[in-house]
């Protein structure tokens, strides 16, 4: 690789070379087995002759740093060097007067603690994972290699803005067939995850200081977005039938909701709650802005109808990803926005980042249109089935006295109530703190929840835990020794 390297003045060339090869070498920065750049090529950039970077290296070589191979070149030593120090940052990027506005001071990504088991994970019931060990690898991996040669027509040049059009083809039939939303490709805009289109949904629609409310408990990284763009972002409860449409504030400009499937709760939000929703919207000129994850995966009862489908005025902003049905690492989402917002939406999103990475679109559109796509969601939607039914079964039956079950017929986690002693706030954070020591990987509803203070719970993804596995992690964590 390239070393910069800077030369002061015209006198002792050689030994500036070599110190600054030794502190990259202390540093870590060039690291055991790395070759130095050819002497002939560092000598012409530095405007030196060769012979004075080959004393450099020769210096370098007699005092154990580097050793050349014949007919190869130079190469860092792989051993009998001292442990790399890491140099704290240069001092002026301490003493900078340049400062963030005082709004970002205030936030910061959602984080939640992790499990430090002595063996890692050993029972994981994080939310939000699919498991990753079931992704169909040998069928995605020769669509993104097929992408990724010269004669691809995305391999070279910058995209659309608004998305790969036969991705945008793709997932308008996929999401009017499995989730009845009218919309066509015109209508629907690639993003890079769900957090994205919530960011470029604030951006065409919001201004400092408007209103957007949100489910409590609710989603935190939801929020953040717009808080970052200067809105009031305020909670609304919910109840059993999702979000209390009463309790919106006036003035709200936008709402963000997740009716089929309540994070983290779970349940879905009701026909009459979202007939009032949308009634509600009509009144007072606000969007909806609809994320519908976990919505593919259901274990019970008819599909909820998505508000899209049923808004005739267009106020309804469907938000979409792959995060859950993929690969949370992918990136990929999607909005299907009303047609007066699109031509700004596609601006924002080139202010952005220009386009989603455009050879895992292409990848992607195939996917979808090959069948690929619902092939793995029935495979996925069987193996979460009978998690979901392993897990609920031994929550109400072998844990009720300390787990009271909020009823949940889809997506890939539950959220239970606690009880009994565990009830106490303080109790329950202190048996989750000593459970994810021992390598369980579990949460409490105030660590995934925008509201801490809302009523005692665990949260139990099962997306990533193995079946046979969860009994026994459900007793770790609700039925452990005696001290807590």
């Amino acid at each position: 690789m390239d070393v910069h390297v800077t030369l002061e003045g015209r006198r002792d060339l050689s030994g500036q070379i070599y110190r600054r090869l030794r502190t990259a070498i202390h540093d870590g920065l060039l690291r055991p087995g790395d070759p130095l750049p050819p002497a002939r090529v560092l000598a012409r950039r530095l405007e030196v002759a060769r012979n004075t970077v080959g004393v450099a290296y020769d210096r370098l070589v007699a005092e154990g740093y580097a050793a050349g191979k014949v007919g190869s070149g130079t190469y860092v030593c792989a051993t009998g060097l001292p442990t790399p120090v890491r140099q704290p940052a240069p001092p002026q990027t301490t003493v900078s007067p340049l400062r963030p506005r005082a709004l970002w001071e205030s936030l910061s990504p959602w984080t939640v603690p992790r499990a430090t088991g002595p063996t890692g994970v050993t029972h994981d019931f994080r939310t939000g994972l699919p498991d990753a060990r079931l992704f169909p690898y040998d069928a995605w991996r020769p669509l993104i290699a097929r992408e990724l040669r010269p004669s691809a027509a995305g391999a070279v040049g910058y995209g659309d803005p608004a998305g790969h059009a036969g991705l945008r083809a793709a997932l308008a039939r996929h999401i009017r067939l499995s989730r009845g939303v009218r919309t066509g490709p015109e209508d629907v805009l690639v993003t890079t995850g769900t957090q994205q289109a919530l960011d470029l949904v604030g951006r065409v629609l919001l201004g400092p200081g408007d209103r957007v409310a949100v489910e409590d408990p609710g989603y935190p990284p939801a929020r953040l977005p717009f808080q970052a763009q200067g809105a009031d972002v305020v909670g609304v409860p919910v109840d059993a039938e999702g979000l209390i449409v009463d309790a919106i504030p006036p003035d709200t400009r936008a709402v963000y909701v997740t009716p089929a499937h309540q994070f983290p709760l779970g349940m879905p939000m009701s026909l009459r709650r979202r007939t009032a929703l949308l009634r509600w919207a009509r009144r007072h000129g606000a969007a909806v802005i609809e994320d519908d994850y976990d919505s593919e995966f259901r274990y019970g009862g008819r599909p909820v109808e998505t508000l899209q489908s049923l808004d005739r005025d267009g106020h309804v902003i469907y938000v979409g990803s792959f995060s859950k049905v993929m690969l949370p690492s992918l990136r990929v989402g999607f909005l299907v926005a009303p047609a007066p917002l699109r031509t700004a939406l596609r601006t924002a999103k080139y202010s952005a980042d220009w386009h989603t990475t455009v050879p895992t679109q292409a990848a992607l559109a195939r996917f979808v249109d090959d069948g690929l796509l619902a092939r793995h969601i029935r495979r996925m939607q069987q193996t979460y089935a009978d998690r979901h039914r392993v897990l609920t079964r031994a929550l109400t039956h072998q844990h009720a006295d300390l787990a009271e079950l909020v009823p949940s017929a889809a997506g890939l986690h539950v959220t239970t109530f606690t009880r009994g002693h565990l009830a106490d706030p303080a109790a329950l954070t202190a048996r989750a703190t000593r459970v994810r020591a021992a390598g369980v990987a579990v949460h409490t509803l105030a660590e995934v929840a925008a509201d801490h203070s809302t009523r005692p719970g665990l949260v139990f993804g099962y997306g990533s835990i193995d079946t046979g596995t969860i009994e026994q992690g459900l007793r770790q964590v609700l039925d452990p020794p005696e001290a807590d």
